[in-house]
Protein backbone atom coordinates (compact mmCIF):
# COMPACT_ATOMS: atom_id res chain seq x y z
CA UNK A 1 0.00 0.00 0.00
CA UNK A 2 1.91 3.01 -1.26
CA UNK A 3 -0.77 5.71 -1.17
CA UNK A 4 -0.64 7.79 2.07
CA UNK A 5 -4.39 8.47 2.08
CA UNK A 6 -5.10 4.75 1.84
CA UNK A 7 -2.72 4.04 4.74
CA UNK A 8 -4.47 6.73 6.81
CA UNK A 9 -7.85 5.12 6.11
CA UNK A 10 -6.45 1.72 7.10
CA UNK A 11 -4.99 3.09 10.35
CA UNK A 12 -8.18 4.98 11.21
CA UNK A 13 -10.29 1.89 10.51
CA UNK A 14 -8.23 -0.26 12.87
CA UNK A 15 -8.26 2.45 15.56
CA UNK A 16 -12.02 2.85 15.25
CA UNK A 17 -12.49 -0.90 15.63
CA UNK A 18 -10.08 -0.95 18.58
CA UNK A 19 -12.28 1.64 20.32
CA UNK A 20 -15.76 0.54 19.20
CA UNK A 21 -15.54 -3.18 19.88
CA UNK A 22 -14.37 -2.81 23.51
CA UNK A 23 -17.09 -0.16 23.92
CA UNK A 24 -19.64 -2.85 23.06
CA UNK A 25 -18.16 -5.20 25.65
CA UNK A 26 -18.20 -2.37 28.20
CA UNK A 27 -21.86 -1.69 27.48
CA UNK A 28 -22.62 -5.38 28.03
CA UNK A 29 -20.74 -5.24 31.34
CA UNK A 30 -22.64 -2.12 32.43
CA UNK A 31 -25.85 -3.95 31.69
CA UNK A 32 -24.71 -7.20 33.28
CA UNK A 33 -23.56 -5.53 36.49
CA UNK A 34 -26.76 -3.45 36.58
CA UNK A 35 -24.96 -0.10 36.68
CA UNK A 36 -27.72 2.33 37.57
CA UNK A 37 -26.32 5.35 35.67
CA UNK A 38 -26.44 3.32 32.47
CA UNK A 39 -29.66 1.38 32.97
CA UNK A 40 -31.80 4.27 34.22
CA UNK A 41 -31.19 6.41 31.15
CA UNK A 42 -32.87 5.12 28.02
CA UNK A 43 -31.33 7.96 25.99
CA UNK A 44 -27.81 7.13 27.21
CA UNK A 45 -28.26 3.43 26.41
CA UNK A 46 -29.55 4.21 22.93
CA UNK A 47 -26.87 6.81 22.14
CA UNK A 48 -24.04 4.57 23.32
CA UNK A 49 -25.38 1.55 21.43
CA UNK A 50 -25.54 3.71 18.31
CA UNK A 51 -21.97 4.90 18.92
CA UNK A 52 -20.77 1.30 19.22
CA UNK A 53 -22.66 0.08 16.14
CA UNK A 54 -21.71 3.02 13.90
CA UNK A 55 -18.10 3.01 15.06
CA UNK A 56 -17.77 -0.70 14.30
CA UNK A 57 -19.45 -0.56 10.90
CA UNK A 58 -17.63 2.60 9.82
CA UNK A 59 -14.31 1.10 10.95
CA UNK A 60 -15.02 -1.86 8.68
CA UNK A 61 -15.99 0.52 5.85
CA UNK A 62 -12.61 2.25 6.19
CA UNK A 63 -10.82 -1.11 6.00
CA UNK A 64 -12.80 -2.01 2.87
CA UNK A 65 -11.97 1.38 1.33
CA UNK A 66 -8.27 0.86 2.12
CA UNK A 67 -8.35 -2.58 0.52
CA UNK A 68 -10.05 -1.40 -2.66
CA UNK A 69 -9.08 2.24 -3.15
CA UNK A 70 -5.77 1.93 -4.98
CA UNK A 71 -7.31 -0.42 -7.49
CA UNK A 72 -10.76 1.10 -7.96
CA UNK A 73 -10.73 4.79 -7.00
CA UNK A 74 -9.03 7.30 -9.30
CA UNK A 75 -5.84 8.67 -7.78
CA UNK A 76 -6.92 12.30 -8.20
CA UNK A 77 -9.94 11.71 -5.91
CA UNK A 78 -8.52 9.18 -3.46
CA UNK A 79 -7.18 11.67 -0.90
CA UNK A 80 -10.46 13.61 -0.70
CA UNK A 81 -12.55 10.44 -0.42
CA UNK A 82 -10.25 9.08 2.28
CA UNK A 83 -10.33 12.35 4.23
CA UNK A 84 -14.11 12.65 4.08
CA UNK A 85 -14.59 9.00 5.05
CA UNK A 86 -12.23 9.34 8.01
CA UNK A 87 -13.80 12.58 9.26
CA UNK A 88 -17.33 11.20 8.94
CA UNK A 89 -16.39 7.87 10.51
CA UNK A 90 -15.02 9.69 13.55
CA UNK A 91 -17.68 12.40 13.94
CA UNK A 92 -20.73 10.16 13.64
CA UNK A 93 -20.01 7.70 16.50
CA UNK A 94 -18.39 10.47 18.56
CA UNK A 95 -21.60 12.50 18.26
CA UNK A 96 -23.71 9.57 19.43
CA UNK A 97 -21.37 8.90 22.34
CA UNK A 98 -21.23 12.56 23.37
CA UNK A 99 -25.00 12.79 23.03
CA UNK A 100 -25.35 10.17 25.75
CA UNK A 101 -22.74 11.50 28.16
CA UNK A 102 -24.58 14.51 29.57
CA UNK A 103 -28.14 13.77 28.41
CA UNK A 104 -30.87 15.48 30.40
CA UNK A 105 -34.60 15.14 30.55
CA UNK A 106 -34.84 12.48 27.88
CA UNK A 107 -32.90 14.45 25.28
CA UNK A 108 -29.33 13.87 24.12
CA UNK A 109 -26.73 16.49 24.94
CA UNK A 110 -25.44 19.03 22.43
CA UNK A 111 -22.77 16.54 21.27
CA UNK A 112 -25.45 14.94 19.10
CA UNK A 113 -24.90 17.86 16.69
CA UNK A 114 -21.80 16.03 15.42
CA UNK A 115 -23.99 13.24 13.98
CA UNK A 116 -25.48 15.13 11.00
CA UNK A 117 -22.09 16.72 10.31
CA UNK A 118 -20.46 13.28 10.24
CA UNK A 119 -23.26 11.95 8.04
CA UNK A 120 -22.69 14.82 5.61
CA UNK A 121 -18.99 13.96 5.33
CA UNK A 122 -19.83 10.30 4.76
CA UNK A 123 -22.37 11.14 2.07
CA UNK A 124 -19.87 13.41 0.35
CA UNK A 125 -17.23 10.67 0.45
CA UNK A 126 -19.61 8.11 -1.03
CA UNK A 127 -20.64 10.42 -3.87
CA UNK A 128 -17.00 11.27 -4.59
CA UNK A 129 -16.02 7.60 -4.55
CA UNK A 130 -18.84 6.68 -6.93
CA UNK A 131 -17.81 9.45 -9.32
CA UNK A 132 -14.14 8.52 -9.12
CA UNK A 133 -14.33 4.86 -10.04
CA UNK A 134 -11.21 4.15 -12.02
Amino acid sequence: MSDPSTRKALRTGWILLAISLPLGVTLEALHGFKVRGYLESEVRREMWRLAHAHGTLLGILLLVFAALAERHVAERSRAAVSRDLRVGAILLPLGFFAGGVLEQGGDPSLGIALVPLGALFLLLALVRAARALA
